[in-house]
């Protein structure tokens, strides 16, 4: 058994009862491992503590309550404009260099709107709910009739597979039902994981794929290792945001990262 303490504003303690577990050439590197383990948590459950304050209450909202893949929604369930920020960032980091752009989801067409003020040679939508692309596609694709801009109705899961690669992949969609928000969110590091695979093999080499994570100010160790099954390098960004108290959507912080991935 090994005990490993670290002291802060609590002490957290971790015993190895099976002498096999972290079982290095040397005591010297199992001690060195563990301790470094401990001492990243301890760093990340004080850093919790001091973000959590923060925090603002946000608003009891039961949005899952039903499928919203062909729901019609208010504006403000389809991206609160607090986002507005986010979607910035990430048009910037995916389209700055130009080339073929995949945009995973319309929504009120603002990511889109941004997307098409850097010089991009294409743009691939892919939006599943028909209501919104009645009320905000059609209309905004008529600005830029002659920019080169394909809709692909349906979900995602359903239409990439049909697609091409592509330079750039921006990725700000959201779970669409209770099964979906357990699955990828509840029990995921990010939204965006279970839709690494997929960009990675529709991504041309060299290209990235960008999407936001609700870890306040950096990513987890989890999460870096996850991205980099799938991609060779990635940066983050954190983007601090105006949070209102009743903000409805999935966070309450003061602050949101965005992830730069390459292939």
């Amino acid at each position: 058994m090994k005990k490993i303490k670290r002291s802060h504003e609590f002490e957290v303690v971790v015993e190895i009862k099976d002498s096999n577990f972290i079982k290095p050439p040397r005591e010297a590197q199992r001690n060195a491992v563990v301790n470094r383990a401990v001492k990243e948590f301890t760093a990340d459950l004080n850093a919790l503590n001091e973000q959590t304050k923060r925090f603002v209450p946000g608003r009891s909202v039961d949005f899952l309550s039903e499928d919203r893949e062909q729901k019609i929604l208010q504006d403000d369930q389809i991206m609160e404009d607090w986002l507005i920020p986010v979607m910035q960032v990430m048009a910037k980091v995916i389209a700055e260099k130009g080339g073929d752009i995949l945009e995973i989801g319309f929504g009120r067409g603002i990511s889109a709107e941004m997307l098409q003020e850097f010089p991009i040679d294409s743009h691939t939508i892919i939006e599943c709910n028909d209501a919104v692309i009645a009320k905000y596609f059609d209309n905004w694709k008529e600005k830029y009739v002659e920019r080169k801009i394909n809709l692909v109705k349906g979900l995602w899961q359903v239409t990439i597979d049909d697609l091409g690669l592509f330079d750039g992949i921006f990725f700000h969609t959201y779970p669409l039902n209770e099964d979906e928000y357990m699955r990828y969110v509840n029990g995921s590091i990010t939204f965006a994981e279970h839709f690494f695979a997929h960009a990675q093999a529709h991504l041309k080499t060299g290209g990235a794929f960008t999407y936001f994570s609700n870890e306040i100010g950096s990513l987890s160790r989890e999460h870096q290792r996850i991205l980099l099954q799938h991609f060779s390098s990635f940066s983050v960004q954190i983007v601090p945001l105006k949070m209102p108290d009743d903000v409805t959507d999935t966070w309450w912080a003061d602050s949101i990262a965005v992830v730069k991935a390459i292939k």
